[in-house]
């Protein structure tokens, strides 16, 4: 093999490497904030940590509305995704509630860590039942592989989508993005979920 081949081969090789690395050091992110700008698809988010971060949209980027619900909107059959936290009862007890439309019933469906406090964990699944009682409705939900019991205390923040256009993404409202970092402050997202009417994201 004459050594311009081999030079070729390295180059690749190397660039494939480098590739790979990137990949591995995007990492997930989740940024939870508010908006101090918005111009073409570069989003200025102060975060709940009081950093500057920004948000680099992809190109045909999407906006989802979270507006205010109920806890007696919750009835049996309901999509739920419930962030809770353990309780000395040893049953948890929610931070917050997301009432899924119908349409996204199944949506990141099962129960796993989250990052809203610590030990919080996240659970998507169907209101099996509900029992009321005077600390607030106890859930029963069940999902793939598992079921789960979970309080609802009063005052538990409710909320559900709705309609959101990108003119409601502008500054002081509320907002949740998942995306990619490289961990520069800097997140790589398709999706920006904004709070409407002075709604903050709950979850």
């Amino acid at each position: 093999m004459s050594l311009t081949k081999l030079k070729i081969m390295g180059m690749v090789l190397a660039l494939g490497a480098a590739t790979t690395l990137s990949a591995q050091a995007a990492d997930k992110a989740r940024v939870r904030g508010v908006v101090e700008s918005l111009s073409g698809d570069t989003l200025m988010v102060k975060s709940r940590e009081g950093k500057d971060v920004t948000i680099k949209l992809k190109s045909g980027w999407a906006v989802n509305g979270i507006v205010n619900a109920s806890v007696t909107d919750i009835k049996p059959g309901d999509f739920v995704g419930i962030a809770s936290v353990p309780t000395d009862s040893g049953i948890n007890g929610a931070l917050e509630v997301l009432i899924f439309p119908a349409a996204m019933k199944g949506t990141g469906e099962g129960d796993y860590g989250w990052d809203l406090k610590p030990k919080s964990s996240m659970t998507n699944a169907t209101v099996a039942s509900a029992v009321t009682s005077v600390n607030g409705p106890t859930l029963s939900l069940t999902y793939k592989g598992g079921e789960k019991k979970i309080s609802i205390p009063p005052g538990t923040p409710v909320v559900t989508f709705g309609k959101a256009t990108k003119d409601d993404i502008k500054p002081g409202a509320g907002v949740i993005i998942n995306g990619t970092t490289d961990g520069d402050n800097t997140v790589e997202s398709d999706r920006v979920v904004v709070g409407i009417n002075g709604v903050i994201p709950p979850m």
